[in-house]
């Protein structure tokens, strides 16, 4: 920011930026003319002069905060971008907006602010850059729901926009090998089972997370950094440094000059995104391993921005597209091992090299992606020895992660994240729990038993409300060694830490009267990957015979912010979106 000066000349008359008449920019609503001076005044008490007042007002949406290593560093990120918008010609101005840390909800009823939180970031960045007039936007995001929440805010907007990521965390170090809060989560169903003394627990606790930045597995956080690349929302290789790397305040100082770049060429999300760029994006997530929140946020993403996605559409391009990275939870290793070979451009060359990915999408460079790759200083492929990283044509997995169930028990889909046996098949009696709570108690208390299906139902976006991860449970399971014979359905989500046959965002949900609700203890449910079937073993006659019977609960929270976004949620099939202007029937 410039010092303040005293005011040379009146405004009165336009300038030019660039080709681009000030008039054209929202920001002069309130800095140019007379009648303005009011407006004037206001930012000169804080220290903008008659320069910054002639240049594009930049919004840096900032959500940095220290209830989470995900964001505590931000601030940092923050000004690096401010620096780079400063030195390019704008006007940044930094606001602040929440967030929610998953991890440490993660298990508890607070866990139902998560996905609220998306929406509430959304909103927030929607409102201060309507309401103060912005240009543009740099989005910085650090734990989970913010990517989602700044890019669909982005999108609202329409505004010239960066998307920022902050950053992943190093891996700990423990027992002589790298870590990641993944483990301390099957490390507490180890310890329920005797498995892991309260020493060597203690010992994980304490070196799983060593500095800032996100969870550091291809979880939700660094699945939709990846995917903003895919997207074209954020410039190629942005995703991979690490939140306590040197390139990382690099890259923010590059998102605060491209900004200006995008102001000045109108360069907006609108003229960003399309079809194809949702195409490459699910292409890229399920390459990778990515998160099953991935599919809720691009199925958001694609109503706020108008674009026809259907859940089914991540299994047909699944179905095509093989998974040639193997990251925690499936693998061993992390984000930082792929930004060292480097980075998300690396996988995204080798699926456009064949022929998976649409290389005339756009970018906000201004470049497509093919020709965004050819200005990349990257490694030949043949120079890449890894054991994580496959080629197309020897892949980890023949096709990607990424799997959607339907059946009589999911008409409107399910979604599953494949960490393991991409042919599992499994029949098995159901153990009902109306709630997280319960089922963790169940498992905890080593009542699990192999063949078992655990059905956790009432957690979807209306019914929990806010569709709460259970990734507590679903490791905890896994932690007691039952990671291939006992699967669990809810109309819940899971953390993208989340490994097994674990399914989620069973749709319709039980709040609504979706066939969830209508189980009964001991049922027999099939769960089919390769059939891609959900179903239980109870006939349509005695299913409608249950549904007669039905009542709906009472919702869990009648007033407070819970209670309003719980009545807005549309289906998790549909992205669980609150915007009234894009949720469907």
């Amino acid at each position: 920011m410039s010092q303040q000066e005293p005011p040379e000349q009146t405004r009165d008359d336009a300038e030019q930026f660039s080709g681009r008449k000030e008039r054209d920019l929202p920001s002069r609503d309130v800095t140019e003319g007379a009648e303005r001076a009011p407006h004037r005044a206001m930012f000169r008490a804080m220290g903008f002069d008659d320069e910054d007042l002639s240049s594009p007002m930049v919004g840096v949406a900032n959500p940095a905060a220290d209830i989470t290593p995900c964001n505590v560093h931000l601030d940092d990120v923050a000004d690096a971008a401010i620096e780079g918008t400063d030195g390019a010609g704008g006007m940044p101005i930094e606001f602040g907006t929440i967030t929610i840390s998953d991890a440490i909800s993660m298990g508890t009823e607070g866990m139902k602010a998560s996905l609220i939180s998306r929406e509430l970031i959304a909103d927030s960045v929607e409102l201060v850059a309507f309401g103060e007039r912005m240009d543009g936007l740099v989005t910085v995001a650090g734990c989970d729901k913010n990517l989602p929440g700044m890019m669909m805010a982005a999108v609202r907007t329409d505004l010239p926009s960066v998307f920022l990521y902050g950053g992943s965390i190093m891996p700990g170090q423990h027992d002589g090998r790298d870590v990641t809060i993944v483990q301390v989560f099957e490390g507490v169903g180890g310890y329920a089972q005797g498995e892991m003394s309260a020493e060597e627990l203690d010992d994980l606790e304490r070196h799983a997370c060593p500095g800032a930045g996100s969870c550091g597995g291809m979880f939700t956080a660094n699945t939709m950094a990846s995917i903003s690349e895919a997207l074209g929302l954020a410039p190629l290789g942005s995703a991979g440094p690490p939140a306590e790397h040197e390139s990382r305040y690099d890259v923010a100082r590059e998102a605060g000059e491209l900004v200006l770049d995008c102001i000045e060429n109108d360069r907006r999300p609108s003229e960003i995104i399309s079809r194809k760029s949702f195409e490459n994006a699910i292409a890229l997530q399920t390459a990778i391993g990515g998160s099953t929140n991935g599919v809720l946020h691009l199925l958001a993403l694609a109503r706020e921005a108008g674009i026809d996605l259907e859940i089914d559409d991540f299994d047909a391009i699944s179905e095509r597209t093989p998974k040639i990275a193997d990251l925690q939870p499936g693998g061993q290793r992390v984000m930082n091992d792929l930004f060292e070979v480097g980075g998300v451009p690396v996988v995204i060359r080798r699926l456009l090299e064949a022929g998976l990915f649409h290389g005339d999408a756009m970018t906000v460079t201004g470049r497509t992606i093919e020709e965004e790759l050819a200005t990349l200083d990257l490694p030949d492929d043949d120079d890449i020895e890894t054991d994580f990283l496959y080629t197309v044509e020897e892949p980890k997995q023949k096709e990607g992660a990424i799997k959607i169930l339907r059946g009589n028990l999911a008409p409107d889909g399910a979604v599953l994240k494949v960490t393991g046996d991409d042919a599992f098949h499994h029949v098995g009696p159901a153990r009902l729990f109306e709630n997280e709570e319960d089922a963790m108690e169940y498992v905890q208390e080593g009542d699990i038993e192999s063949g078992d299906v655990i059905v956790i139902r009432n957690e979807g976006p209306q019914g929990g409300p806010g569709m709460r991860e259970m990734l507590g449970v679903t490791a905890a399971v896994v932690g007691q060694g039952h990671e291939e014979d006992v699967a669990l359905i809810t109309d819940g989500r899971f953390s993208g830490a989340t490994r097994g046959p674990m399914i989620g965002h069973v749709a319709p949900e039980a709040s609504v009267g979706g066939p969830i609700a209508l189980l009964e203890d001991g049922d027999e449910v099939t769960v089919d990957i390769p059939e891609r079937e959900l179903s239980v073993d109870v006939s349509d006659e005695e299913l409608a015979r249950r549904r007669e019977a039905w009542e709906p609960k009472p919702p869990n929270y009648t007033n407070g912010v819970l209670a309003k976004y719980g009545q807005a949620f549309d289906s998790a099939a549909n992205g669980a979106v609150t915007n009234p202007g894009v949720k469907r029937d």
